[in-house]
């Protein structure tokens, strides 16, 4: 079960708005975590709080295939992004990278928001209006990489054995 506060934004908030390309050159992942969203909330750095949440509306994460955009949420302590629909090389970029995502296509949770997050049943209860969401269904082994922390942990306990088991 996960606890935070949302952090809501509409639709279409690309991988520029989330890290800026200027930004994307370094691999020091604090420096990425210190400008995440700042082109469309430079306060959220000081507002926000480890196990925070990110929620989004349609099309989150659309533009570029960057990495470093869930990369630079997951680093900031967000714990979970939810949104009505993620662009789907930015869904697959953050199970790769051990960040949860949830689709929830008809929420309309706000800022300042609590909610509690039941990620393994796809359960989100917004405590502030007492709302509860139930969230796409994610498939088991994507449930599986983000148990493992991403998908290079998942493949070095798992992928000799998923190997042998196609051959």
């Amino acid at each position: 079960m996960i606890t935070g506060k949302a952090h809501a934004y509409g639709d279409n908030v690309d991988t520029d708005r989330i890290i800026p390309g200027k930004y994307t050159k370094t691999l020091n992942i604090s420096e990425l975590a210190a400008h995440v969203l700042e082109d469309i909330d430079p306060d959220f750095r000081t507002r926000m709080k480890v196990g925070d949440i990110i929620v989004g509306g349609n099309n989150f994460g659309c533009g570029s295939s960057r990495e470093q955009a869930p990369i630079a949420i997951k680093a900031a302590g967000v714990s979970v992004v939810i949104a009505r629909f993620f662009a789907r090389i930015f869904f697959r970029n953050a199970i790769n990278i051990g960040l949860p995502v949830l689709e929830i296509p008809e929420h309309n949770i706000q800022t300042n928001s609590e909610l509690d997050v039941d990620l393994l049943n796809g359960i989100v209860i917004d405590k502030t209006t007492g709302i509860t969401y139930h969230a796409s269904k994610m498939p088991q082994v994507m449930i599986d990489i983000l148990n493992e922390g991403g998908l290079v942990n998942y493949l070095k306990k798992y992928g000799d054995y998923q190997l042998s088991s196609i051959r």
